[in-house]
């Protein structure tokens, strides 16, 4: 079914996109992973991600691996990005904002025409 009811595999695939967000963004305060406390916290939140993706994968409802994938990987890059430009003043270019919104669109159409 095109556009079906959110289930619990896309529930499990948008908290590993969260949590790859809160992962990336802990990156930028590890110094190159020479702080400990920073990368420790880096290295758990990116095993939890992992891990809600792989439960996204698996079992009744579960998606297919490319879609997955993809909607994880576009999750993370669209919100660390919006986090740059919101929090650390990264350029906000017209060009840039669009590709964004763009990418965001990509994650939404990919939820939208999946039948898992």
């Amino acid at each position: 079914m095109m556009g079906g009811a959110m289930t619990t595999s896309w529930i499990y695939l948008f908290v590993a996109g969260g949590l790859e967000i809160a992962a990336t963004t802990l990156f930028r305060y590890t110094d190159g992973l020479s702080k400990l406390m920073p990368t420790i916290a880096f290295f758990a939140v990116g095993i939890a991600s992992f891990y809600f993706l792989s439960k996204s994968i698996i079992g009744d409802g579960a998606i297919p691996l490319g879609t997955a994938y993809a909607v994880w990987t576009g999750i993370g890059a669209a919100g660390t990005a919006l986090i740059g430009l919101g929090l650390y003043g990264e350029p906000a270019g017209a060009l840039r904002v669009a590709l964004l919104f763009l990418l965001i669109a990509s994650i939404v159409g990919l939820k939208l025409v999946s039948t898992h």
